[in-house]
């Protein structure tokens, strides 16, 4: 497999991230897997629904706005005094019944992304399955204090174990300088 950010070949199809760049891998063998798709996309809820409290509620707006300031004031305009009666209380009245009806009746409109169980009845393949139980990093490995062994260059003297001084760089030149003289 290809890394589809950076084009790094892959060592084997079960590594989880990109050596070169650490593009998540896992989700592109699961795409590898069935074939372009994702199954647990059939399975997120659809929200079809129009008549939800939102929709209510502008449409109750839009029925106060239409009614009470556009066709009051040209009735009024057109002098006809009874007519713009008639919309303004049709419009008021109308608007407050549909608002206290969205309240009382109609669902909230859920978002789609607060669907936290969408993902949970998704059947997954065996081997994906058995990659799930095995952990990110290797398991913890410890080396005890007593086996530590300073490394070969160390500023120990080897002798007493206490810190040595290290050598000046311009030691040895000053003791060239010397030998010319």
């Amino acid at each position: 497999m290809h890394c589809p950010q950076c084009g790094q070949q892959q060592i084997s199809e079960e590594i989880k991230f990109c050596s070169r760049c650490g593009f998540p891998l896992g989700l592109v063998s699961e795409l590898i897997f069935y074939g372009g798709t994702l199954p647990q996309l059939a399975e997120l809820p659809k929200n079809d629904k129009w008549l939800t409290r939102k929709n209510a509620l502008k449409f109750s707006l839009a029925w106060f706005l239409v009614l009470v300031l556009i066709l009051t004031p040209l009735a009024g305009i057109a002098d006809i005094d009874a007519l713009a009666g008639v919309f303004a209380i049709i419009g008021t009245m109308g608007a407050l019944i549909m608002t206290i009806f969205s309240f009382l009746f109609l669902p909230k409109e859920i978002p789609l992304y607060q669907n936290q169980n969408a993902f949970l009845g998704a059947q997954q393949p065996a081997q994906f399955a058995s990659r799930m139980n095995q952990q990110a990093l290797p398991p913890q490995q410890t080396q005890p204090a007593q086996s530590y062994a300073p490394p070969a260059n160390s500023w120990k003297a080897p002798d007493t174990g206490e810190l040595a001084r290290p050598g000046s760089v311009t030691e040895g030149t000053t003791k060239l300088l010397r030998k010319d003289e």
